[in-house]
């Protein structure tokens, strides 16, 4: 963890120790929390893993609905279930959409629950003057810090030339969104490197391959890939692999996941940009449990880090920790 980040986690302990309990003597002792992911992948598992830790921590109940696949039009009826059932005081959430979610969520507040969204926001993601306020805290990664990460990683593995390529997730999700500009903001620093092409497989790895082959087709000198998210890292690494492609076409792989770890393994994967997703989780049901005691000071936002992995740390303990390990 960043040292900022454990200041963090440890002021919202500290504070959970010392705020008296008899703020909340007229209300039941114990939330209870919502937790509605983005889609059924390693990336929230993990973070389902840090929510149901804290749970146990703080003795609390969670009630966990994900959706089978990415975008409000599966989101929102999953949410309005959840606000339906009239007990939950808190929702932890990944919005799929920075606008259309704005309106079901605006929903769970009329109903009086609490929103804490994690990975992905609203609006821009200043909940404090920015159009959207009323959730209680934003946690996530510097995405666009992420972009520029891999793009700087790219151009030096390829030494400052060469042409690149995004394979991007959905329009309108904020977090791929960044991540595909700060990965060309990181790109243009360099002026040998030619961005060529960015796809969106709407969170599908087959898509990805289809995308990603007949780029490799279009464009036989194309010597990097960008995976934004889970699935688009998948897809683009079989691609590279079953092109026959290892080695001459680097691909930088967002989110440590088992496959992309073994792409890197294998030469297929030159660098994974592991997030915290754990660190996302928990934190949020702690944010949650300090603000049922009374404090007022729970940060509108909160940046989680990175860890990245190459070939040379990938065996490194405090490294490996932060590869996406599902039960």
């Amino acid at each position: 963890m960043s040292k900022r980040f454990v200041t963090l986690l440890l002021f919202s302990l500290v504070l959970l120790s010392v705020v008296p309990f008899a703020v909340a003597q007229d209300a039941p002792a114990k939330p209870k929390i919502g937790f509605l992911p983005g889609v059924v992948d390693p990336f929230y598992q993990v973070m389902e893993i840090g929510v149901n830790e804290a749970v146990a921590d703080f003795g609390l109940e969670v009630v966990t609905q994900y959706p089978q696949t990415w975008g409000p039009t599966v989101q929102t009826p999953i949410l309005e279930a959840m606000i339906a059932r009239g007990d939950l005081d808190y929702l932890i959430t990944a919005p799929t959409d920075k606008e259309q979610m704005i309106a079901p969520l605006q929903a769970a507040i009329d109903a009086g629950i609490k929103v804490i969204t994690v990975d992905t926001f609203l609006g821009d993601g200043n909940y404090v003057d920015g159009p959207v306020t009323f959730p209680l805290s934003y946690i996530g990664s510097d995405n666009v810090e992420g972009g520029r990460i891999a793009a700087r990683a790219l151009a030096d593995v390829l030494g400052g030339q060469g042409k690149v390529y995004i394979q991007n997730t959905n329009v309108g999700v904020s977090t791929t969104e960044q991540r595909g500009a700060g990965f060309k903001e990181g790109i243009a620093e360099f002026p040998g490197m030619e961005l060529v092409g960015e796809d969106y497989n709407l969170d599908d790895a087959n898509t990805s391959v289809e995308q990603t082959t007949a780029k490799l087709q279009a464009v036989p000198d194309l010597a990097g890939i960008f995976g934004v998210n889970v699935f688009s890292a998948t897809g683009a690494g079989n691609a590279v692999r079953s092109s026959g492609m290892e080695g001459r076409v680097q691909v930088i792989a967002f989110d440590a996941t088992q496959d992309a770890i073994q792409n890197l393994r294998d030469g297929v994967v030159t660098l994974v940009i592991a997030q915290k997703p754990h660190d996302m989780g928990y934190l949020a049901v702690a944010f949650a449990m300090a603000d049922w005691r009374g404090v007022t000071s729970v940060p509108k936002h909160v940046t989680t880090g990175y860890a990245v992995i190459d070939a040379g740390n990938v065996d490194d303990p405090e490294v490996a920790k932060f590869i996406y390990q599902v039960p």
